[in-house]
């Protein structure tokens, strides 16, 4: 959820801010952080209802019906903290627990860690709707593990891939540029001794054929029935909201065929906005969670459906949260001191809450998390041990915790 959803907004409800909305936040919430722009307005309230949902009882509001109707399934977690206020060296710090750039990322090490059951596919898949992170492509690197498990970016609309259909007339052509090509290769290889970079690309070269086949089967969804396209929003009115449910489906289709680990990107709504509201909260978090609220649902009614979700672990994050005082007049700005993510199915408990932040939603004060921990209990619900998961470089053995990090048990089933 690039942008950094706001916690006070959606899953964290704050009755306080309604009761002391427009006042003076120093004097009413006290000692205040700095700020990414330093444009501190009054305590705001949340423009959205917040209720209480399913047999848990879970507090959302109503930025998100659909999710809603799933709150029994979510492990919600109201404590999490980052290192970082900025949206680059946060969303690094999110992927690779590191906020500089160059490290592997959680897929990289999630499929350097399980290997990957299906070889034509790659281990770890980013489904690109329109809005790549801040931080780039660097943010699915592989850093300084194999090449080979880097995160391949799909497109969800239009040309998946570059290539992904062969050039050549005939089937004949383009083997024998294959033949060649990896004659060619393998002769640099021997006579280099042995690369790493060159080995990874071989391993690419030979998958990339191989995705030739694969991929166009992968996205074609003319055989999901009229019932499932429309659980997702297929139909739905608003383009965004198709966007994204077409990359939700196509990450079942994934998990049914092994793919380790998939990574969605928001859609590009409102031009580069995402879900930064600095200004104009309202219509920037209205129509992002328009984007993917609808599909994000569609997808664990599906999985569950299907018995998939007990072994598929959905998890919703961003970078960091937002202040619960304005920006200006009508945004929030960066809040890395508490926000909301959320994980469903693949053995977490459903239907409960963890940790909480003040009585505004601006600090995290009870079960504190860091992102460390986040990726620590994702590896654990995987079958990894986070302190054992390591690659040796530099001089050390590294580890996506670095040397931080602890399950949290209390979310485990």
């Amino acid at each position: 959820m690039e942008g950094a959803v706001s916690q006070v907004d959606s899953f964290d409800y704050k009755p306080l801010l309604a009761k002391h909305h427009g006042e003076n936040p120093r004097q009413t919430i006290g000692k205040l952080e700095k700020t990414q722009f330093e444009q501190i307005g009054t305590v705001m309230k949340s423009p959205w209802n917040f209720a209480q949902h399913g047999q848990s009882g879970l507090w959302l509001s109503d930025l998100f019906p659909h999710l809603a109707r799933r709150a029994d399934d979510l492990c919600l977690i109201r404590s999490m903290t980052s290192a970082f206020p900025e949206h680059t060296s946060a969303n690094y710090f999110l992927h690779s627990g590191l906020g500089l750039q160059g490290r592997p990322s959680m897929g990289a090490w999630v499929a350097y860690g399980l290997g990957s059951p299906n070889d034509n596919l790659p281990g770890f898949v980013v489904l690109n709707g329109g809005q790549i992170p801040s931080g780039g492509l660097d943010c699915f690197g592989s850093g300084f593990l194999p090449a080979s498990y880097q995160g391949s970016l799909l497109n969800a609309n239009g040309t998946p891939l570059a290539n992904i259909l062969p050039g050549e007339k005939e089937p004949v052509q383009q083997l024998a540029k294959r033949r060649l090509a990896d004659r060619l290769n393998r002769l640099a290889l021997f006579n280099s001794g042995g690369s790493d970079a060159l080995e990874s690309a071989l391993a690419n070269a030979e998958l990339a054929a191989r995705m030739q086949v694969a991929i166009p089967e992968l996205l074609d969804l003319t055989g999901e029935s009229a019932a499932t396209q429309q659980l997702y929003g297929l139909d739905a009115p608003y383009p965004h909201t198709r966007t994204y449910a077409r990359q939700c489906l196509i990450a079942r289709r994934m998990v049914e065929r092994g793919v380790r680990f998939i990574e969605l990107t928001i859609p590009m709504v409102d031009g580069f906005a995402r879900w930064d509201a600095h200004g104009g909260l309202v219509k920037n978090h209205g129509d992002n969670a328009r984007a993917v609220d609808q599909p994000i649902a569609g997808l664990l009614t599906d999985l569950k459906a299907r018995g998939l979700l007990d072994s598929t672990l959905v998890v919703f994050a961003g970078e960091f949260g937002r202040t619960p005082f304005a920006q200006g007049s009508d945004g929030r700005d960066h809040n890395e001191y508490g926000f909301s993510v959320w994980l469903a199915g693949g053995g977490v408990r459903p239907g409960m809450a963890y940790g909480a932040t003040d009585e505004w939603g601006y600090r995290a004060v009870e079960n504190p998390l860091e992102i460390h921990d986040l990726h620590a209990t994702m590896l654990h619900l995987l079958g990894l041990d986070h302190t054992a998961l390591t690659y040796r470089f530099g001089g050390r053995d590294i580890r996506l915790t670095d040397v931080h990090g602890s399950v949290v048990r209390d979310l485990l089933a």
